[in-house]
């Protein structure tokens, strides 16, 4: 029995978003993007109304409103 996998990509560049996308899901069929999320206001966001929903994040450093840190420091 395979089991999902989960992930949460931040990213604030749509073509990266996309790309990072396609590259995870070629890798193997049970990885499943929860959803994309764009900037540190929008994640923070997000991060506080789903909790324990994702395995993994993949996340960009420089979004357009600061730096990710921010994000897990709130």
């Amino acid at each position: 029995m395979t089991q999902n996998l989960h992930i949460v990509i931040i990213e604030d560049d749509d073509a990266t978003a996309r790309n990072l996308e396609y590259i995870l899901q070629e890798i193997a069929s049970g990885i499943e993007i929860i959803t994309t999320l764009q900037s540190i206001a929008e994640a923070v966001d997000w991060f506080e109304t789903n909790d324990n929903i994702y395995d993994l994040i993949f996340s960009d450093i420089r979004l357009s409103d600061g730096l990710s840190f921010e994000i897990f420091s709130r």
